[in-house]
């Protein structure tokens, strides 16, 4: 018999171990994702992704891939005065990679990422949640492929109102049932697309911006000023799409979505392009995401 003060040495150990297990796993995932995300992407190699602070999700990719994102509180603060009601830091869900053949969309949100934490800038006076590749399975792929692991258009699997009537009446008329829009047999079947509809709802963003490629243009479904042109790309309205995530944010949750869509999918805009999108993008925050009133 195991006498009560051995068992509880024992119970002790065994919880050191577990947890010290639990933290092993998180930076071998990261160093798996991003060693692959590394071969992928040119412009990412392994040692910039391992050291921009991603973490894995609890939930994997439908191949089981590791789902990483970061949260990155405002730089700015809002500080209190006498008298008056606290302020809370508007919050950004920035989202790249969502179709994993757009190789672009993931790269210039890893550049982005690294320009977070510039001092002075006007990013810090947002609270971020960024998601580089939404989708690791299609960007893996080889080659890379617009839907995930198991064939769906994660960008058309959202539960917009719409989806149950429209969704594959859209895909069978509009598309010819191109299996790169397959939407799914029902709205949320897929892993990726129920993690980021999770991370809308625990994160409550009062802006979402999706960069996609190749148009060149720029999207926007929200009841907010619509932004006219971000560096060279001019607004141009695509109009919705049942399960899109520009429809799913902006006519079910009344979160203003906006899609920047770059101008290739596998070759970068120019470091001053680059620089200009994300100037002019958060020049349009400034004055049409507001900070919250906190009671």
């Amino acid at each position: 018999m195991v006498r009560p003060l051995s068992a509880l040495l024992f119970i002790l150990l065994s919880l050191l171990a577990s947890a010290s297990t639990l933290a092993d796993t998180a930076p071998a995932a990261t160093e798996e994702w991003c060693g692959a995300i590394g071969k992928r992407l040119r412009s990412v190699p392994n040692s910039l992704c391992r050291n921009l602070g991603l973490q894995a999700a609890p939930v994997q990719s439908s191949r089981g891939r590791a789902l990483m994102l970061r949260d990155i509180q405002p730089l700015v603060r809002q500080v209190a005065q006498s008298g008056k009601a606290q302020q809370q830091a508007p919050r950004v869900l920035l989202i790249g990679g969502i179709h994993g053949d757009e190789l672009t969309s993931a790269s210039i949100v890893f550049r982005w990422l690294q320009w977070l934490g510039e001092p002075e800038s006007e990013a810090g006076r947002y609270h971020w949640r960024v998601i580089p590749v939404a989708n690791p399975d299609g960007l893996l792929a080889n080659p890379p492929q617009r839907t995930n692991g198991h064939g769906v258009d994660l960008n058309r699997n959202f539960p917009t109102p719409d989806w149950g009537r429209d969704a594959h009446a859209y895909w069978a008329s509009r598309t010819g049932r191109d299996p790169r829009r397959f939407p799914g047999q029902e709205a949320m079947s897929e892993t990726e697309t129920r993690w980021l509809r999770d991370e809308i709802e625990s994160f409550q963003p009062d802006l979402v911006v999706s960069v996609h490629a190749p148009f060149g243009i720029l999207d926007y479904d929200g009841s907010a000023q619509q932004p006219e042109r971000f560096g060279q790309l001019k607004l141009n309205r695509l109009g919705t799409y049942p399960g899109s995530l520009g429809n799913y944010g902006s006519a079910y949750k009344n979160t203003p979505v906006i899609t920047i869509e770059l101008p290739h999918a596998t070759a970068m805009p120019s470091p001053r392009e680059q620089r200009e999108i994300w100037d002019d993008m958060l020049k349009w925050m400034r004055r049409n995401v507001a900070n919250k009133t906190l009671s």
